[in-house]
Parts: structure tokens; sequence; C-alpha cells
């Protein structure tokens, strides 16, 4: 089974999507982050399960798609993927450093 690691900046988005929610739904804004962590674990066995990002032509760098957000990831190996955020699918996709 591969790991999941999480970048800084991904857990920060993480707390922002729970923040945003959590103005009208404390209770809510905890099953929806818990909800992506869930829907994320499907990586451990198939990272490959994701669709490459169109924005980019790099077969390791992909995304899942939860309700409206996209999760993008990177495999790190065939043992690990590295999630590097977690964003509103209305907002832009911008420029990820270190790729």
């Amino acid at each position: 089974m591969g790991q999941i690691k999480w970048t800084e900046k991904s857990v920060s988005n993480l707390y922002a999507i729970h923040e945003f929610i959590s103005k009208d739904s404390p209770i809510y804004a905890l099953r929806f982050i818990n909800s992506i962590i869930k829907h994320i674990k499907i990586l451990e066995t198939q990272p490959y399960s994701g669709r490459i990002v169109p924005e980019f032509e790099n077969i390791s760098l992909r995304e899942l798609i939860y309700k409206n957000y996209r999760i993008i990831y990177r495999i790190i190996n065939d043992n690990g993927v590295e999630i590097l955020l977690v964003f509103h699918g209305s907002q832009e996709l911008y420029i990820i450093e270190k790729l």
C-alpha cells in the first residue's frame, strides 16, 4: 500500500476550505473535509486513478475531483503520492512551484 504525503500548502488549503464552510455550518465543514480525506485514500492503492492535470503535460502530475474541488497530486513513485493543492474548481490553477 502506498503512502500519501500532504504538503504544507495542501494542508493550508484544507484549513481554508474548512474555515469558509464553517461560516455556515461547522458540522458540515468537518464532514466535508473528512470526505475529501476519505476520497483521497484511493491513491494508496491506485495512484494512477486520477486524470493528468490538463493545464500541464506531465504524467506524474494528476488530479482527483471531489464534488466541485480539484485535488492536485504528484506521483512520487509506485509507493506514494504527494498532495500538492486542494481548491475549488471555479478558481484558476496557479503555477505550482518546484515541479
